[in-house]
């Protein structure tokens, strides 16, 4: 199940995202969750890499 959400995005940038999935055979919805699933599994890497790059919650305040 996808989630919906609303997206504001300056023209600029639209038009930009829109070339490269144009490119890439894709619509800009498309483009947009393959590049935040990109950045995802970039990020994921450089934890496994770095566990330390990202702050951990206490879990003893969390009730």
């Amino acid at each position: 199940m996808q989630k919906k959400f609303l997206l504001r995005i300056n023209q600029d940038l639209w038009n930009e995202l829109e070339r490269w999935a144009n490119m890439e055979l894709r619509s800009v919805n498309g483009q947009i969750e393959f590049l935040l699933r990109d950045a995802v599994q970039r990020r994921r890497r450089v934890d496994r890499v770095n566990p330390m790059s990202m702050p951990v919650k206490d879990q003893s305040s969390m009730k």
